[in-house]
């Protein structure tokens, strides 16, 4: 099984997502030992948004008169879609900034949603090519919104995720929520608690699965 472990986050230690994120990886590794685990920390080693040049994958990797600038961000881009393709389960650690998800977490999605690779129109309407994997969302917010009528509005985070993930063809969309971490030492600490809740959760599913799967 291959897990590819994903950051956006630019604030190293401090950051709530990350410390979520690496808590899911560990739990998922205990109960999946032989998991392999890739890294993408997209606050070091983030595509640059998507231009005339790096628009270019949309083409076709063989597309003739590319230029060299647009060959290099088509390499970017086939990387990026090749390690997601590869992944049967990505955690991706989402920090909420101004009601969505952070730009170069956008520009990640912007490179692997690409068509004919990881999803394709059919004559009864767009179709997802990803099938088959899970993703786990470490969602991490300053305010309080899921539970929030007065806010929930404003939540084009996680929302977002669970449509574009499942434009890809992932039905399997879980999340872990810290929010509310903006609120005071007491808020956040019962955000994590509540984190963790769900972390533990979300292990105590895969080996469930991973024991039914070696019975079968």
């Amino acid at each position: 099984m291959k897990l590819l472990h994903i950051d956006s986050s630019p604030l190293g230690t401090n950051s709530v997502s990350r410390e979520l994120t690496k808590r899911t990886v560990e739990q998922w590794r205990a109960a999946h030992p032989g998991t392999a685990v890739e890294y993408l920390d997209l606050a070091q080693d983030a595509p640059t948004h998507l231009n005339i040049d790096s628009l270019g994958f949309r083409l076709g990797p063989d597309a003739e008169g590319l230029s060299d600038v647009q060959r290099k961000e088509n390499v970017v881009s086939e990387r990026l879609v090749t390690q997601f393709l590869a992944a049967d389960v990505i955690v991706v650690g989402a920090p909420m900034y101004n009601f969505s998800v952070p730009s170069q977490l956008k520009a990640w999605i912007d490179r692997v949603a690409q068509a004919g690779r990881t999803f394709q129109y059919t004559a009864n309407g767009p179709e997802g090519l990803a099938k088959g994997k899970t993703v786990i969302v470490a969602s991490s917010r300053g305010g309080v919104y899921s539970t929030n009528p007065a806010l929930t509005f404003l939540d084009h985070q996680e929302s977002y995720l669970k449509a574009v993930f499942g434009f890809l063809g992932i039905t399997d969309v879980r999340f872990v929520r810290a929010e509310g971490v903006a609120m005071g030492d007491e808020a956040k600490a019962k955000a994590f608690a509540a984190a963790d809740v769900e972390i533990k959760a979300h292990a105590a599913v895969a080996a469930n699965e991973a024991t039914a799967a070696a019975v079968a």
